[in-house]
């Protein structure tokens, strides 16, 4: 009778159902993780900005930067793009859907922080181009979401 018992108990166990609730509480965790390893980075950039600008601000020349703006603009860019990838975290915890339209903002930021900071001279035409193809895509896939999501339903 006992060993009927754990028989039936572990295959209720490995039903379908009770596989993929151990599947989106394993998810759920994994997520609950990253936000938080994402709230420490964004702590730590925004830390990091916040000492690069303090010293570039009270550094002879005083008011002026002895780095590059472009430099400077990469690092706010940094944060930018973990905040958003912090949103797409708590998005998905929200409604456990991966928001595409979400992924694409983030990468577009991305490959805009590359043009911004890129340097022309180390830079090749193979990279620009790769660029350029990646950007293209990017925005086509946009702008596909974003009409789909607004198209109203028949």
């Amino acid at each position: 009778m006992r060993q009927r018992n754990l028989f039936n108990q572990l295959r209720a166990a490995g039903t379908d159902e009770n596989f993929l609730n151990l599947v989106h509480f394993v998810e759920k965790i994994v997520s609950k993780f990253l936000a938080i390893a994402m709230l420490m980075v964004i702590a730590v950039a925004i830390f990091d900005l916040g000492v690069l600008l303090f010293k570039e601000l009270f550094s002879e020349p005083i008011g002026f930067f002895n780095t590059t703006l472009i430099e400077l603009f990469g690092l706010f860019l940094n944060v930018l793009i973990a905040l958003e990838l912090l949103e797409n975290i708590t998005a998905y915890l929200e409604k456990n859907v991966i928001q595409v339209e979400l992924v694409i903002v983030t990468s577009l930021i991305a490959v805009a922080r590359k043009l911004i900071i890129l340097d022309l001279g180390k830079t090749s035409g193979i990279q620009l181009i790769g660029l350029a193809i990646a950007i293209f895509a990017l925005s086509i896939s946009y702008w596909i979401v974003r009409y789909s999501n607004t198209k109203p339903s028949l």
